[in-house]
């Protein structure tokens, strides 16, 4: 039985060329990047290499202003509690009701007697306005953070013109890119974003690796203190492999980022209309949106996305039913409640997730097996009057 793969918003396959980059660094090139030798100085260059390719890849003014960090949650916290921290501890930050949990429970563990936040609703394909922004803005508002793409539907923010208000207000903005990095064309300094996260394992590099962008100027106060390390920012001997994994994986995307993403943009395409011409009573969420390339969440109404899912994958298929981060939770997904979805519909969603690797036939495989499986799962479904 062929498997196949289509959950990459929740982690990518490492790339060959990613490994063959980092094998070195957990061999013979083991030297610690601070220390002055040889051993050293071999380490120091590979990281200001992967410094360089980050930068290059988001359209940094200068590779100084890349952060490395563990991942997106990290990158997360050290912009918002960083953000707050210096600028006094207190004040207002803005967000939107459809943010990872690592930007949202951040706020909620932030919010307190000095720190009140605002959670912006979207509209029904999950966007939120720089119109909706600019009328929740306060005198005391110390940050806006909105994400570039979301991880459960795909949504693209307008974060071009956010950033735009935020600047002409003199407000500090954040935007989580963790699932649009290499997906999307990036420019930072075009758009005059403060802070941007991301991270290794959403472009086919290793977990445990990440950064966050901060403009230089940018107002920020470190989490983690120690041996100054990352502009006395992020101290804590750095992540030497798992750097540079993450600077080939940028390297990759930079050179290879739009043709992967119009490709995957037609797959998503095949997969959707056939899916909606096969299958009765399917529901794109938020289909009215631009959306990330390879995202696709879909409700099947009628079906139990969970149930759904187990028969795919004991066909050796793997979706989701929403992000990895929230596994185990017998909540609905925050995303698709907060853009107004009926209980049906919240009831059989999954997330189909294309990435580096999928195939004309991997999408033709989910459509010989797809129509049947709804079929069984709505046959197996208690009636509507069962559920009263």
């Amino acid at each position: 039985m062929k498997r196949v793969y289509l959950d990459h918003n929740a982690t990518t396959p490492v790339r060959p060329e990613v490994a063959e980059a980092m094998r070195p660094f957990l061999g013979a090139l083991f030297g610690n990047p601070n220390s002055i030798h040889g051993f050293g100085r071999e380490a120091r260059a590979a990281v200001e290499e992967a410094r360089a390719r980050a930068a290059a890849l988001i359209g940094a003014a200068e590779p100084e202003e890349i952060l490395f960090t563990s991942g997106g949650t990290e990158s997360d916290n050290l912009a918002l509690r960083g953000a707050l921290a210096a600028a006094g501890g207190s004040g207002h930050i803005l967000t939107s009701a459809v943010e990872h949990h690592a930007v949202l429970d951040t706020c909620k563990a932030l919010e307190s007697g000095k720190i009140r936040v605002t959670c912006l609703p979207p509209d029904k394909a999950g966007r939120v306005t720089a119109g909706a922004v600019a009328g929740a803005l306060r005198p005391d508002t110390r940050l806006v953070s909105v994400m570039w793409g979301n991880n459960e539907v795909g949504t693209l923010q307008p974060v071009g013109e956010i950033a735009a208000l935020c600047r002409e207000r003199g407000v500090p903005f954040h935007t989580d890119a963790v699932q649009a990095l290499g997906k999307v064309p990036m420019n930072v300094r075009e758009l005059g974003v403060d802070f941007l996260s991301a991270s290794a394992h959403k472009i086919n590099g290793p977990k445990g690796a990440g950064f966050l962008y901060v403009r230089t100027g940018a107002r920020l106060a470190p989490l983690l203190t120690g041996g100054g390390q990352e502009r006395d920012l992020r101290s804590g001997t750095e992540n030497v492999p798992g750097i540079v994994g993450l600077g080939e994986a940028c390297r990759l995307a930079r050179e290879e980022g739009p043709a992967q993403a119009r490709a995957l943009a037609a797959l998503r395409e095949r997969l959707e209309s056939a899916v909606c011409e096969r299958i009765p009573d399917v529901v794109v969420n938020g289909g009215a949106a631009e959306r990330l390339p390879g995202t696709s969440n879909l409700s099947f109404i009628g079906a139990e996305g969970e149930t759904l899912l187990i028969r795919l994958d004991l066909e050796g298929i793997a979706v989701s039913t929403g992000s990895a981060c929230s596994a185990g939770s017998t909540e609905p997904s925050h995303v698709l409640v907060a853009m107004g979805l009926s209980l049906e519909a919240l009831r059989g969603s999954l997330r189909f997730s294309l990435g580096w690797g999928s195939t004309e036939e991997d999408v033709g495989r989910v459509l010989d097996v797809l129509p049947e499986a709804v079929r069984r799962v709505r046959a197996m479904a208690p009636k509507p009057e069962a559920r009263r």
